[in-house]
């Protein structure tokens, strides 16, 4: 039968001892020694090939003996590849995940990401649809996963909405990616980041522990450490210094939380990411501001000289780093998440421009904005040894891609640029 099929002692068994069966593209098994008597032949994966090795996972029948000595190296290769392939688990077919910010770039990918290769019991996105928040992120999945998924319009602020919300399942984690995010947005108008990245964080991490929720999971950024010289990388224990009213109200979510997990006992788990790009980035954006401009034939807007750096990282694999915080990270550490991919402000632009065909003159540099941090750098080495996580996507590589993506869907854009 499949993990959804599964007998409720089962799972509850594979909960006290962590994750049991991982299935890959949903026909392959490779099995983690659980307590003795947990598996026996309760489990039956539907398999038409023989047992044999591939090389990078063993291959077992239903009933065929697992050596212990063989899992390490099992598990290990799928882990090494980013956890590529589609994955399922006793585990995850029986949780309830209540995901905020879902409508936004890294939530929207984030819950089809979830969805599709961990196939947990239910998904709920709650999102208060600000100018950035976009429905259209997710088209279809209401229909692809019926019966495994929802939606709630509502300000994670509002602590009376949240906790009905709340109430209506029993959630093994909330994750947390629902921010006002933009720099320069956060100058004209910090009240709104206080309210959403702090208050909001606060109001969430409050409800989780009323309404019993096991697992909190908070999306942070890069952006809380500040800048950089010319040398080094930030680490876990880098010291808070924001530059914007944005970082500073990221830099106190990140606070609030580790004080509840200090304080209560809260299972938190941080993550710090560095630079995003890929599908359904909302426009304002570097990446796909220089995009649609180019496109329009619109200048190019640089901050200063142009030589800012950052750590530039695909936002599936950003999920990935999610997934495994959520699944093995350890109760109240930061987890920093990076790809080693640092290109310069004006190299990004060049190749945007490089890839659709167009001149260097869209280039206008324009007056650098207040307290434009100069680098940063990302050491993810913590995620990668603990976690068995590594980035599977090559920046240059995926700019390009996503340069193609925003070609093919202007349908999903220009209505953005308005707002």
């Amino acid at each position: 039968m499949g993990l959804h099929g599964l007998d409720a002692a089962v799972v509850d068994a594979f909960e006290k001892d962590a994750l049991a069966v991982r299935l890959l593209d949903e026909r392959e098994a490779v099995a983690l020694r659980p307590q003795a008597g947990v598996i026996r032949n309760e489990l039956e994966f539907p398999h038409s090939e023989k047992a044999g090795d591939r090389g990078d996972v063993r291959v077992v029948q239903p009933h065929e003996a697992r050596p212990a000595a063989a899992i390490p190296a099992a598990l290990a290769g799928v882990i090494r590849r980013g956890c590529r392939e589609r994955v399922g688990s006793a585990r995850t077919a029986a949780m309830r995940l209540l995901v905020t910010g879902g409508c936004g770039f890294i939530g929207s990918n984030f819950v089809r990401f979830v969805l599709e290769h961990y196939q947990p019991e239910f998904v709920t996105n709650v999102d208060a649809l600000t100018y950035a928040g976009n429905p259209e992120n997710l088209a279809g999945i209401a229909e692809r996963y019926a019966g495994r998924y929802e939606f709630h319009r509502a300000d994670i602020a509002d602590r009376a909405t949240m906790s009905a919300i709340f109430a209506q399942h029993k959630y093994f984690a909330v994750i947390n990616f629902a921010a006002e995010s933009h720099v320069d947005r956060s100058i004209d108008s910090p009240e709104n980041f206080i309210h959403t990245n702090v208050a909001g964080t606060d109001a969430l991490l409050t409800l989780a522990r009323e309404h019993g929720v096991k697992r909190f999971v908070q999306i942070s950024t890069d952006e809380v450490y500040g800048s950089l010289g010319p040398e080094g990388r930030f680490i876990e224990t880098s010291p808070l210094d924001p530059s914007s009213p944005y970082s500073a109200s990221k830099a106190a979510a990140d606070l609030l939380a580790l004080a509840a997990h200090r304080t209560y006992g809260q299972e938190v788990v941080i993550t710090r990411c560095s630079n995003n790009y890929g599908p359904f980035q909302f426009p304002e954006k570097l990446i796909p501001l220089m995009i649609t401009r180019a496109l329009r034939d619109e200048p190019l807007p640089v901050y200063g000289d142009g030589l800012n750096v950052r750590d530039w990282i695909h936002v599936d694999d950003h999920c990935r780093a999610i997934t495994a915080a959520l699944l093995e990270g350890k109760p109240g550490e930061v987890y920093n998440v990076g790809a080693d991919s640092e290109l310069r402000n004006i190299d990004v632009v060049e190749l945007i421009l490089e890839t659709l065909g167009k001149p260097r003159s869209l280039i206008e540099y324009v007056t650098d904005r207040p307290g434009h941090d100069r680098r940063y750098a990302i050491d993810s080495a913590k995620l990668r040894l603990a976690l068995g996580w590594h980035p599977i996507h090559a920046a240059r590589d995926g700019i390009r891609e996503t340069v193609q993506w925003y070609l093919e869907n202007r349908a999903w854009w220009e209505p953005l640029l308005s707002r």
